[in-house]
């Protein structure tokens, strides 16, 4: 019969009938024993005993230095010395394992030795089933070192792995998401009896709430050794956004949706690990893939809003914003929004996009992307990379321009990030100058004309040279280029609607004199032809008279730049306008800011005032796009 042990405060005994003949200390607990049931079991006990046995004293005392598991273990390890019962778990496997490696209990020194049976249930229950793979590995964090160096945690995470590409169903652990417990062929029971019925399950995610317990040491010793034994990408990507938007609570806010109810097992109860937040997120970084996708683009972006909440060194955030950038053309310019963390007076992190641009502008096309039944991979085939991102920066210059702080340097620099090439139409870039030219009413003309240079009046739309030409907030030469090319614009028009008039006309003089008369219905449709020609005529002409209108305003419109040239060489600076009006016939108001409308005014006075009226009144319908 085994003796009992007992507690005295920092003190254990126990009940053999003998005096104590040896003292082991571990960590300050002291445990009085016996040597010969030590000796027997442990070869570090035999070495210990060597050193003292020929000392005149009855009892010799040992110290166990960085014994693993600590008293707790070393106690179950005393009572199996003197041939108590122990119980091995999942909880307490691991650091037995490696305490019965430290005191060297062997076969050598006995049949079925500790270190023997603790490997014995290792490999023959504890790697074959899930959830006890996973406890023992929650708690073998206080020896991992140990575990390391004796291959124990390579075989845990290796056989993790295995049953992470395995049908759950497989094997004979319960099935979270359903609630209920499963028999080990997959039937649900009730009661302890089963029903017969079998529950499908095809998910993927059925693990990550499980390895979410674990620490970030093992979760990316974990990670690393699914990656290795091939699991699929979007698997393991699923495994990373999991765990991080359960340590990091400001992510899920940013990642698109909250996270879902906690997955539980009834039998299967583990406590959330201890994580700083900040190396989690940095070690996070690194387990990341270079992969594209429009959701993993999502929580990339939330990543780092929190990687600049936390301040992470700075090769994490370079590294976020070069993943970013790689996938820029599926970014939301919600995500682009970024507060300012720092001690910067903008309201927006404008320096962090502008380096996302960069890294976009030199590492396209470098990595590759998710299947899209996974991540959602979103791209149109018609509009290329390039001319997506050009949109979405023209967007969040238009929300960042209201800023009073942001400086026109800094606009001008995110403007010409992306090249012009790039923008097909320059709407957006004018829309975004106007709203900052709104809440920064104080710049100088300067100011305004060197921003005005990175849009191409060529560029703008119809409904923008519109508005353009009627915006006060822009300097007069950038006015007076709008209309210009503006007029370039409709005589091109003009142009090619004579063209295709020309064409139709050709066209019609052959079918309608090829129309056969012996028929009703083909006469009404040579009669119809006719009809068409007629009004082509008549409509031609018309276009002809409204050319040849152009044409006059153009030369007054020449003639306005040359009033202009001479008003610039003259020394009189302060009445040039009044000059200027004077010799074009234009009554001029007492404010500069009126001038140009007073030259619109003049123009329209002229003869050819019906398409000048015809101009302005599609100039004002259009204005209310802007």
């Amino acid at each position: 019969m085994a003796p009992n042990f007992y507690r005295e405060g920092n003190n254990w005994f126990c009940s053999a009938g003998l005096p104590s003949d040896i003292t082991v200390s571990v960590d300050g607990v002291h445990f009085h024993l016996h040597k010969f049931p030590l000796i027997s079991k442990s070869g570090k006990m035999v070495q210990i005993y060597e050193q003292y046995q020929y000392t005149p004293r009855k009892t010799f005392k040992a110290v166990l230095e960085d014994f693993p598991g600590g008293p707790d273990t070393f106690y179950i390890v005393a009572k199996f010395c003197y041939n108590g019962r122990v119980e091995l778990t999942p909880k307490n496997i691991i650091t037995l394992y490696c305490a019965a490696d430290y005191l060297e209990m062997t076969d050598i020194y006995g049949d079925d030795n500790l270190l023997s049976k603790t490997e014995s249930y290792l490999h023959d229950s504890v790697l074959r089933q899930w959830k006890d793979c996973i406890v023992a590995l929650q708690n073998a964090e206080s020896v991992l070192n140990r575990v390391e160096k004796l291959q124990m945690l390579k075989k845990c995470l290796d056989a993790l792995s295995v049953m992470a590409c395995t049908d759950p169903s497989l094997f004979g652990w319960p099935m979270k998401m359903y609630g209920s417990l499963q028999s080990p062929g997959g039937s649900i029971l009730w009661n302890g009896i089963n029903t017969g019925a079998r529950i499908r399950s095809s998910e993927s995610d059925w693990w990550f709430e499980d390895v979410s317990y674990l620490s970030v040491n093992l979760f990316e010793k974990l990670i690393k050794a699914m990656q290795a034994r091939g699991l699929r990408p979007e698997s393991l990507v699923g495994a990373i956004i999991y765990y991080a938007r359960k340590y990091l609570p400001g992510l899920s806010r940013w990642h698109g949706r909250q996270a879902g109810k906690p997955m539980k097992v009834l039998s299967f109860s583990l406590s959330s690990a201890s994580v700083d937040q900040r190396v989690l997120l940095e070690t996070i970084e690194k387990l990341l893939p270079l992969k594209k996708g429009k959701s993993f683009c999502r929580f990339l972006l939330g990543l780092l809003r929190v990687a600049l909440i936390l301040g992470v060194d700075k090769p994490c955030l370079d590294s976020l914003e070069k993943r970013i950038g790689m996938q820029l053309e599926l970014a939301t310019l919600d995500g682009l929004l970024i507060p300012s963390y720092s001690d910067s007076d903008t309201l927006y992190d404008t320096d962090c996009v502008e380096r996302i641009i960069r890294h976009f502008m030199s590492l396209q096309s470098t990595v590759t992307a998710f299947s899209p039944a996974s991540l959602d991979l979103e791209a149109s085939p018609g509009s290329g990379p390039l001319k997506r991102v050009a949109r979405l920066i023209d967007s969040y210059l238009a929300e960042v321009a209201s800023d009073v702080n942001v400086k026109p340097r800094k606009i001008r620099s995110l403007a010409e990030a992306i090249p012009d090439s790039s923008r097909s139409l320059h709407d957006g870039l004018y829309r975004a100058l106007d709203i900052y030219f709104k809440a920064h009413p104080h710049l100088s003309a300067s100011e305004r004309e060197e921003l005005c240079n990175v849009i191409d009046y060529q560029k703008l739309s119809i409904d923008a040279c519109a508005h353009a030409s009627q915006n006060e907030r822009l300097p007069l030469r950038v006015v007076l280029q709008v209309l210009f090319f503006e007029q370039m614009q409709l005589r091109t028009a003009l142009a090619g609607c004579l063209h295709v008039l020309d064409t139709e006309s050709a066209l019609a003089g052959p079918v309608a004199a090829a129309a056969p008369v012996d028929t009703t219905g083909q006469i009404v449709q040579r009669d119809g032809w006719v009809t068409i020609v007629r009004e082509n005529q008549v409509l031609k002409v018309d276009l002809e008279n409204m050319r040849c209108r152009v044409g006059e305003l153009e030369q007054e419109f020449s003639r306005i730049k040359e009033e202009m040239k001479k008003v610039t060489k003259s020394h009189h600076s302060n009445s040039a306008p009044r000059t200027i009006g004077q010799r074009i016939g234009c009554k001029l108001l007492p404010r500069a800011s009126d001038a140009r409308s007073d030259i619109v005014e003049s123009i329209s006075a002229s003869p050819r005032a019906s398409v000048e009226l015809r101009r302005h009144s599609r100039h004002k319908k259009s204005v209310s796009l802007f």
